[in-house]
């Protein structure tokens, strides 16, 4: 039972990290040799790269919020299904992006990350990533 509340509680920091735009922590929650997979282009990056990524997103949508958390542990990781709100910098509009991450977990850090994305949500967000 302590693995799966210390992992839950890795599974907290980690979002509540990237809601607070703090991506060193998000970036030390995973191993140096992590993969972070993500089902709208079926590729691998590293822990850098999704690092990278996200310092963007921070830049981009404000009042960051990961609603309607559910995360369920098992020996060795976690699932969290959420909806990750917040507001266009450059016009204020809405972002709703509902999301489904699977981590595996070894020694308190995050080995493997599987991130699933409805693709309709993500084709409507990217309309506006750039701008």
């Amino acid at each position: 039972m302590a693995e799966q509340d210390d992992i839950r509680a890795m599974a907290q920091r980690f979002f509540d990290a990237i809601e607070a735009g703090d991506i060193e922590t998000m970036r030390d929650s995973f191993t140096p040799d992590a993969e972070i997979w993500h089902n709208t282009d079926e590729l691998i990056v590293t822990r850098d790269q999704t690092a990278q990524t996200l310092t963007g997103m921070v830049a981009r949508i404000k009042e960051r919020e990961y609603a309607e958390r559910r995360l369920t542990t098992f020996p060795g990781g976690f699932v969290q299904q959420h909806v990750l709100k917040g507001r266009r910098t450059h016009d204020d509009g809405e972002v709703r992006l509902p999301c489904a991450i699977v981590c595996k977990v070894e020694n308190g850090k995050i080995t493997r990350l599987d991130e699933y994305f409805d693709s309709a949500h993500v084709a409507a967000f990217r309309k506006f990533a750039n701008a």
